[in-house]
């Protein structure tokens, strides 16, 4: 079996499915135990999971409650669910690329802290290329052509298929040569959300592309959202307010929700309940993942303010905030900020009946140190699922 699926930070079992839709739109679904599935409760909801083909994914089936052979299944009440938070995905390695699936994404978001470095965005660009689509979202971008700095790193076999600016935040999506006929549709769209950044170019807000693209709807967001640990309800009001404001100003928007939905970006959701001496002396005894209980955007998830049905990577990789600039120490400034996982990439898919993902990585990129922030990367692979 492999390792690829759905993992629970909790890992509570429970054994009734019941199906329904919050005000989000998003099913509710709770997980059952029986042979091929792996069931765990996640918060005040649950997500079921199948196993399909080695790698587990993401199922919405009919209520019914089982107890699978050997297993000591605890019971869920049966009242209605609210939310389901963020579901943990874990990586799995063995997709092969362009035969195990229909569309290979790479992934990657980065806080550029305003500075640009030619030698680390092509790191970032990679140098085997194995995706079909390459997605960056920056933000605190420097000013400069940073499209064409990433198309030379690409050396001319990818090319720009749609990029979308908002001063600092920006988000662009190259694709292969000739794949321009692939599209069949591509949208862009901006939001920006209070303060006055845009005088130093920190420019707060999201921008995002729209795009059919073989056949597949998909939203890509990048975002950077309000800083300082205690702002969270401005943080939980600014993911709400952008979602519902982009592709909505038209009078024939992108067709909503995307069968894919991507969220990347600085999100500066802080760790709370927890000194930074306490929490750096756990990541130097590499026991970060210890932290991840005290993540806000999970606690948020779990609550049901933001992000639920999503999905996304396990934290298996150090905090990416924050850093001192040109080293991989934590600050040592005066303020001696907490290090936190700020950079995520969150992800949905509307129907798991009709696409099945498999996300391949989900890293940091530590070796880049022109910023305060590392860069984030994940592998996104997606197969349709045809009718028999």
């Amino acid at each position: 079996m492999s390792s690829c699926g759905y993992e629970n930070r909790r890992k509570k079992k429970c054994s009734v499915l019941i199906e329904e839709s919050d005000q989000t739109g998003f099913p509710t679904v709770l997980l059952e135990s029986t042979p091929g599935h792996e069931t765990y409760r996640s918060g005040s909801a649950c997500a079921r999971v199948r196993a399909v083909d080695g790698c587990f994914c993401c199922f919405m089936g009919k209520s019914r409650s089982a107890r699978g052979p050997g297993n000591d299944v605890s019971s869920c009440r049966e009242n209605k669910a609210k939310h389901e938070g963020i579901k943990t995905i874990r990586t799995c390695r063995s997709c092969v690329f362009s035969e195990d699936s229909d569309l290979c994404i790479c992934l990657v978001t980065w806080n550029m802290n305003g500075r640009v470095s030619h030698e680390d965005l092509a790191e970032l660009v990679g140098s085997k290329l194995e995706y079909d689509l390459l997605v960056m979202g920056l933000q605190e971008a420097p000013q400069g052509d940073i499209a064409r700095i990433l198309q030379t790193a690409l050396a001319k076999t990818y090319v720009l298929l749609g990029k979308s600016v908002m001063q600092s935040v920006q988000l662009y999506i190259f694709g292969p040569m000739a794949s321009e006929s692939l599209i069949k549709d591509l949208k862009v769209d901006k939001e920006p959300v209070g303060g006055f950044g845009w005088l130093v170019r920190r420019k707060k807000g999201a921008v995002a592309i729209g795009i059919v693209y073989r056949g597949i709807s998909m939203v890509f967001i990048s975002c950077h959202l309000s800083a300082h640990a205690h702002n969270v309800g401005e943080r939980n009001a600014e993911c709400r307010h952008i979602s519902h404001a982009l592709f909505s100003k038209d009078r024939n928007p992108f067709p909503r929700p995307a069968q894919v939905t991507v969220w990347l970006g600085d999100l500066n959701y802080r760790l709370e309940g927890i000194g930074t001496y306490p929490a750096r002396n756990l990541i130097q005894k590499q026991q970060h993942k210890m932290l991840i209980g005290k993540d806000q955007l999970l606690h948020e998830a779990e609550r049901g303010k933001i992000f639920d049905g999503y999905c996304e990577g396990s934290l298996r990789f150090k905090p990416t905030y924050k850093y001192n600039i040109g080293s991989s120490d934590y600050d040592t400034s005066h303020k001696v900020r907490v290090p936190s996982w700020t950079d995520r990439i969150l992800f949905r898919i509307e129907d798991a009946n009709a696409i099945r993902p498999t996300l391949r990585c989900y890293e940091s990129v530590d070796d880049i140190k022109s910023s305060d922030h590392k860069p984030v990367k994940a592998h996104l692979c997606l197969k349709v699922i045809r009718d028999p």
